[in-house]
């Protein structure tokens, strides 16, 4: 499979979509975009109307957002094994914490990062479909506290790649709470021959400059 076109930035979240295609192995183009102009030429809001990146083009397939890029690669790329089979009581879990990483901990770690915080009332939290940003940190603890070396257990997936990142990402600019676990965590998936790859390519790609 070749026909597969990755818009991206390497100071973005598009460096969760490069380790997913290293991890898969495919093969794919790279557009690199700026934040200026070249996210929002009509040829680019055509494919993705939030000019914003990434996104990936498969054929005649557009897809956007992190999370569905990670859970379409893993389904077209089986031979990979980042995903459990469908049906399975395991593709549950790897929903369920897909769309935790992407709705409560995003929202929950941005609205942070702003300095706002959900006043510590149980109507205003349930509104807020997050709770607070203890909690989202002390599920997330839980799901590693058993000691499993990856989020589904023992197995490596897209949900490692995708909320692997969101954590590591936590302990290296300080959006997350310091803890071993996350650390011990994030270092073990960060070593991956292509979460290595991956960053070296976005590494370079970061130094060269983006296009104007």
């Amino acid at each position: 499979m070749t026909d597969l076109t990755f818009y991206t930035n390497p100071m973005s979240r598009g460096r969760i979509i490069r380790w997913m295609l290293e991890e898969v192995g495919a093969s794919y183009d790279t557009v690199l975009l700026d934040y200026g102009p070249t996210m929002k030429t009509p040829d680019y809001l055509a494919l993705n109307p939030m000019g914003k990146v990434p996104t990936l083009v498969h054929g005649d397939t557009v897809i956007t957002e992190c999370p569905a890029i990670c859970c379409y690669l893993a389904d077209m790329f089986p031979d990979a094994g980042l995903a459990p089979a469908p049906g399975s009581a395991a593709r549950g879990t790897y929903y369920r914490w897909m769309f935790f990483a992407a709705g409560p901990l995003e929202s929950a770690v941005v609205t942070k990062s702003f300095g706002f915080e959900v006043p510590d009332d149980p109507q205003a939290q349930g509104r807020a479909g997050w709770g607070s940003f203890d909690r989202v940190v002390g599920a997330l603890e839980g799901l590693l506290s058993d000691g499993r070396d990856h989020l589904l257990g023992q197995t490596f997936s897209a949900l490692d790649v995708y909320l692997g990142s969101q954590i590591a990402w936590g302990q290296q600019f300080g959006t997350l709470p310091k803890r071993p676990i996350f650390a011990e965590y994030a270092e073990r998936i960060f070593s991956r021959p292509a979460a290595v790859r991956a960053r070296a390519l976005d590494d370079a790609a970061a130094q060269a400059g983006s296009p104007d």
